[in-house]
């Protein structure tokens, strides 16, 4: 049983791939555990992300335990993202690795940008009970007919977006409809990395807010 440390940090576990190690950060929920939110990273950045920092923070309060999950790439200090079917090869055995600390709870695979793409291509090869898209890249910047949307269609599983209103990926407004247990939730002045303007009238913090709260009740809803 993991335990949460008193010095807020997470236990750290190494996950065997065929592409390398990736690494799990695991921040253990209080109290009974409802559920796993695994979530990993983009392209262009790890788990340091502010909205993955954030989820990592809120979460447990609620009864779920977060695993932020680094890429093997990253593990072995390359800056540059492998193609995407190299991703998903990094993804399934770690997730699959981290079966025995879930212990048969209900998961859901979750990522931001090229993570929130990995969460739905696999979401079924993983038995993800849903995903948790934070800043999907619907379309390359100014690219708006190169349409990733099946991908995300094609999930099979309960979805939640949350997209920036300034994401040049692809604003709310973008994406198709959403289907019945699915959802698309605006996050007002932001941008692709969730940060909005110093002239936006909410502040950061307040945004990620709507980012922890919508994905809290989200899953507390799911876990039920």
């Amino acid at each position: 049983m993991l335990s949460a440390e008193a010095s807020g940090v997470p236990a750290t576990r190494l996950l065997p791939t065929p592409s390398g190690d990736a690494r799990a950060s695991i921040y253990p929920a209080a109290g009974e555990v409802r559920g796993w939110c695994l979530a990993g990273h983009g392209a262009g950045g790890g788990i340091e992300a502010r909205d993955l920092v954030a989820l990592a923070a809120a979460l447990p309060a609620l009864g779920i335990t977060v695993a932020l999950i680094e890429q093997p790439w990253r593990v072995a200090g390359k800056k540059l993202a492998p193609a995407p079917k190299k991703l998903d090869e990094g993804w399934v055995p770690a997730v699959e690795a981290l079966g025995a600390d879930m212990d048969g709870l209900p998961f859901v695979a979750s990522g931001r940008s090229a993570g929130a793409r990995v969460a739905c291509r696999t979401a079924s090869a993983t038995g993800a009970a849903g995903v948790v898209a934070l800043a999907f890249p619907l379309h390359p910047p100014g690219k708006p007919k190169s349409s990733r949307a099946e991908e995300l269609s094609g999930a099979g599983v309960p979805t939640l977006v949350l997209q920036g209103e300034r994401d040049p990926f692809g604003g709310p407004a973008e994406f198709p409809e959403p289907g019945e247990h699915s959802q698309l939730t605006p996050v007002p002045y932001a941008d692709h990395g969730f940060s909005v303007g110093k002239t936006a009238p909410v502040t950061q913090e307040e945004t990620l807010a709507v980012i922890t709260g919508t994905v809290g009740d989200w899953l507390t809803s799911l876990f039920a």
